[in-house]
């Protein structure tokens, strides 16, 4: 069922036009992710999905029923509220519909064969139902701790940093579930584990979800669907990133494909235009006109099928290259590295060798102190003990403030301090507007100031800066912030080019797994571990190690066995819950007739007559579908029929 249809839309400020005759729908149960260059028009589309923004043309059409909310760049707070009445007080109408519940079961349970109790009684479990408000209590406190959050929840909510409200935002969007939920870069400011319980969270509540984001690793977890904004249009891809890495790949060869069967034609057509005199008739100035046409589509058509094959090309290049044989310089040496700041010990006993080949990605939980790692090696601060010694060798250093870009300069002065307009990019001579097209930046952009630029252009400017130093290493600190991922896909492929040391802090999966060759991961406590896995690896094994240990501590509490038998029993309810009772009495008649339907669907894909006429691919879909909520209808009653059991035991 769509839930947000778009129909016609064209967007366009002064001469600007972003979106021109887009169509999008968004059903129930989809998890779209919206990717393009930025400034194409992604956040437009969301506005205009959400409301808040009117296309120049077109038409939205929303069920008028369902509840849309959207996560602010700039989230706003009542002043006087501490962080965990901040996330409380988006959820009254879930904790009062909570209290409306328990008070119509007692008012059911000593009259039950009032039937408007029962409807209202009915509306409200589904209203909980949907909303997975059951218990809200217990949701809001694991939500501070995976979040962060829990250390400051009886803080005013405003004296959080900008990120840390952004967080208070999100936790009290994916606890409000609303029908529709629009995120514009969740995972900004959220570390890898932040961003896992936020995958687990939207998977596990079966979240109707549009975003935009250009963590590649959590589009590929997320996405039932990729959309791309590519010249004011709207192209769909099928599946999460990988998938729309392959049918991009697809669409591109059918394209070649395509326009070498028009060089074809338009070779018939210039020979029968030049040779032939019926080509002066009138009758034939419809034919020269689509000879006309179709020379203007040849032309076109190399560019856009050319621009698609490089973005696939640095995207598909493998993650690991081959190192060439040899003795490496030593460039770092750390020797019992001690760092703290306010009593917080960030770094303890950290003892390590950085060498002129290695590409070490530092990861791991915010605040743990993985920048401050990166500026006792620039010299910036002193360590509290222990020794760095460095060798002889020079840093280019990337940090999130972009210090090395100056706001009244333009692009050609940034790149050209000397005058000209040629620049020297590793014994390469090159033109400065050839360089700065390689990152996107079109020729009108060489005149522009630098403080006329947005927070990703200006990220593009330092990226592109750094790359014409002559460095032996490279010191990069979150350097895939604020980019999109055409943007990413040429830093990662400069960097994979890079003939020096890498030494890079961030929170991106997928780029960590393709640039490094080793982790530094900040444990918290002063705990830095060194690993030769890849990141997605690690964090798999990690994961698992928790689960394990979680296992063992429940073990653990099995000890005093008759004291929790005891409490168990002094808890043990007497009967079943109505939400609980109602499953138990009719789901098996549901069960019954989800086995019949998938019976009936199986005959006709048995039946060529049946399938034809239905469509077997419509057919396959529905019974796959079918089987689903056949699968948790059956596993929901085993478990209310267990307890039941129990229950009469």
């Amino acid at each position: 069922m769509a839930l947000i249809d778009l129909f016609d839309i064209k967007k366009q400020y002064d001469v600007k036009l972003l979106l021109d005759g887009v169509d999008f729908h968004l059903n129930e149960g989809e998890r779209v992710a919206i990717v393009g260059k930025n400034g194409c028009g992604k956040s437009t589309l969301m506005k205009i999905a959400l409301g808040v923004e009117e296309p120049t043309e077109g038409k939205r059409v929303i069920d008028r029923s369902i509840q849309i909310e959207m996560l602010s760049q700039q989230p706003l707070f009542n002043p006087s509220l501490n962080v965990k009445e901040a996330i409380e007080n988006e959820l009254t109408e879930l904790k009062e519909a909570k209290e409306k519940y328990d008070t119509l079961s007692q008012q059911v349970a000593e009259n039950f064969e009032d039937k408007q109790l029962l409807e209202e009684l009915e509306k409200t479990t589904s209203y909980l139902d949907h909303h997975n408000a059951w218990s809200l209590d217990d949701k809001i406190e694991r939500v501070l701790q995976e979040f962060k959050l829990k250390e400051y929840e009886d803080r005013l909510v405003i004296s959080l940093s900008g990120g840390e409200q952004r967080r208070v935002a999100l936790a009290s969007l994916i606890l409000k579930k609303p029908d529709v939920l629009l995120l514009d870069e969740p995972t900004n400011h959220l570390d890898v584990y932040m961003v896992e319980f936020l995958e687990e969270i939207l998977l596990k509540e079966k979240f109707t979800l549009l975003f935009i984001s250009h963590d590649r690793h959590f589009i590929d977890t997320i996405a039932t669907r990729v959309i791309e904004v590519e010249n004011q249009k709207l192209i769909s891809y099928k599946g999460g990133y990988r998938d729309y890495l392959a049918e991009k790949e697809a669409r591109m060869k059918a394209l070649a494909k395509q326009h070498e069967n028009l060089l074809k034609l338009l070779k018939h057509e210039e020979e029968w235009l030049g040779k032939s005199v019926r080509a002066r008739e009138k009758r034939n100035q419809g034919r020269k006109a689509r000879v006309f046409k179709l020379r203007e589509e040849a032309k076109k058509n190399p560019t856009l099928i050319r621009k698609m094959q490089l973005e696939l090309e640095r995207e598909k290049k493998h993650f690991n290259r081959e190192q060439s044989v040899g003795r490496k310089k030593m460039l770092f040496e750390i020797d019992h590295l001690y760092y703290s700041i306010a009593n917080k010990v960030l770094i303890k006993d950290f003892t390590t060798r950085i060498l002129q080949r290695d590409k070490i990605a530092i990861v791991g939980i915010n605040g743990a102190g993985k920048s401050t790692l990166l500026r006792l090696l620039l010299g910036r601060i002193k360590a509290d003990s222990g020794s760095i010694k460095k060798g002889d060798f020079s840093i280019g250093y990337f940090d999130q403030h972009r210090e090395m870009l100056k706001d009244d300069e333009t692009l050609i002065d940034t790149f050209c301090p000397d005058g000209g307009d040629h620049i020297d990019v590793r014994g390469r001579h090159m033109h400065v507007y050839a360089y700065l097209k390689l990152f996107l930046f079109p020729e009108e952009f060489l005149t522009k100031k630098i403080a006329q630029l947005s927070g990703g252009e200006k990220n593009r400017v330092a990226l592109a800066l750094l790359f014409t130093k002559n460095v032996d290493c490279l010191i990069l600190d979150e350097p895939t912030n604020d980019l999109d991922i055409q943007t990413i896909n040429i830093l990662e492929e400069q960097l994979l080019n890079f003939p020096g040391a890498i030494i890079f802090v961030s929170h991106d999966r997928y780029f960590v797994d393709k640039i490094a060759s080793k982790l530094y991961i900040f444990k918290g406590k002063g705990v830095i571990e060194e690993s030769y896995q890849s990141y997605s690896e690690y964090l798999e094994i990690e994961k698992e190690i928790k689960e394990i240990e979680h296992m063992a501590e429940e073990l653990g509490r099995s000890d005093s066995k008759e004291e929790v038998a005891e409490s168990r029993e002094k808890k043990k309810p007497t009967k079943l819950s109505y939400k609980d009772q109602r499953d138990l009495d009719k789901l098996p008649d549901e069960i019954e007739a989800l086995e019949e339907k998938i019976d009936a669907l199986n005959t006709c894909l048995a039946d060529p007559e049946c399938y034809q006429e239905k469509g077997l691919s419509r057919l396959s879909d529905e019974l796959a579908e079918v089987e689903k909520i056949y699968e948790e209808k059956s596993e929901r009653y085993l478990e209310v029929l267990e307890l039941y059991e129990s229950l009469q035991a």
